[in-house]
């Protein structure tokens, strides 16, 4: 039983979580072009190989949507990793523990910096201040980074296992 939790849990893992880590880091370049645009449907000729005026409007929607569906499904991965931990008998071990926390930072991350500063910036109009959106995007862009950041680190933690003593 300990197998399948395990591997129910990193294929979880694998689907629901780098997607959003992708989607995530590849949102500020949009969110900046969106800034940047000065009129919100240009009729200019697109040399081949560009992408469309607008284009960009259309790629950070999807972007975020990739982050806001894929947020709700990522909820089974800490689900299973409970599950497979309380299987191992390593609730209760510091690597574990360690990775709770940081994967609840990453998800409040997620939830209250990142998703929001999305939609903040799809919905940039023509009204709003182009620098006010160019310095949420860049902000977007750290934030991100350190969402990704603690990713590494719990994936680091589930594989070393400082201390551990139990063997999979």
């Amino acid at each position: 039983m300990t197998k399948f939790l395990l591997s129910i849990h990193v294929l979880a893992a694998i689907l629901a979580i780098g997607p959003i880590a992708i989607a995530a880091s590849m949102f500020p370049r949009f969110g900046r072009q969106l800034a940047a645009r000065t009129h919100p449907r240009e009729t200019a000729h697109v040399p081949p190989g560009a992408e469309p005026p607008g284009a960009e409007e259309g790629t950070a929607a999807l972007l975020h949507r990739i982050c806001r569906v894929y947020a709700v499904v990522g909820i089974v991965v800490p689900v299973f990793g409970i599950a497979t931990g309380k299987q191992l008998g390593v609730l209760t071990d510091a690597w574990l523990i360690t990775s709770i926390i940081l994967t609840v930072l990453a998800a409040a991350l997620l939830g209250f910096v990142i998703l929001p500063a999305q939609e903040r910036l799809l919905d940039t109009g023509a009204d709003s201040s182009p620098e006010k959106a160019r310095l949420v995007a860049a902000r977007l862009g750290m934030v991100t980074g350190v969402f990704n950041l603690l990713w590494a680190v719990v994936v680091v933690l589930m594989i070393v296992r400082p201390g551990s003593t139990t063997g999979v």
